[in-house]
């Protein structure tokens, strides 16, 4: 779902939308505080926002070795890299961004967009020592801060 566009997520945020509505039990004028609600009290993420949530946990999962072996191949830290274990990024805990040849399709393959949204990611949350449950407590706060 990565790399979709709005159109076609829109009908999973009114589905969201609704669910949050039929909890408030709001009716269809009061939208605005539906979608605070939906924020603010239940801590629901939007749906664009909820699958770049999704795909970081899957790279935080491969780069502690708890994901599947095929997906785990694709998450390589800039260090294990011979020659690029000097640079900058490789001290930062970036993982190598692969190459696609396709910018429409390519970029929204997981080799592609899981180690880009991770790199993007603020350095306290990259931190290999968080466990899983801290990872996305600081993974969700952060989400959370940079509303769209």
């Amino acid at each position: 779902m990565y790399g979709v566009s709005v159109f076609h997520l829109l009908p999973l945020q009114n589905v969201l939308n609704l669910a949050s509505r039929m909890i408030y039990r709001a009716n269809r004028e009061s939208i605005t505080s539906v979608l605070t609600f939906v924020t603010d009290l239940l801590h629901w993420l939007p749906v664009l926002q909820r699958v770049e949530y999704k795909m970081c946990v899957l790279v935080y999962e491969c780069l502690h070795q708890s994901a599947p072996i095929y997906l785990s191949e694709l998450c390589i830290p800039v260090a294990a890299t011979a020659k690029r274990s000097h640079l900058r990024s490789a001290v930062q805990g970036n993982l190598v961004i692969l190459y696609c040849r396709t910018k429409r399709h390519g970029q929204r393959s997981f080799a592609y967009s899981g180690p880009a949204l991770q790199n993007s990611l603020p350095l306290t949350v990259r931190d290999p020592s968080l466990s899983l449950t801290q990872f996305c407590e600081q993974l969700k706060s952060v989400t959370f801060s940079v509303r769209v």
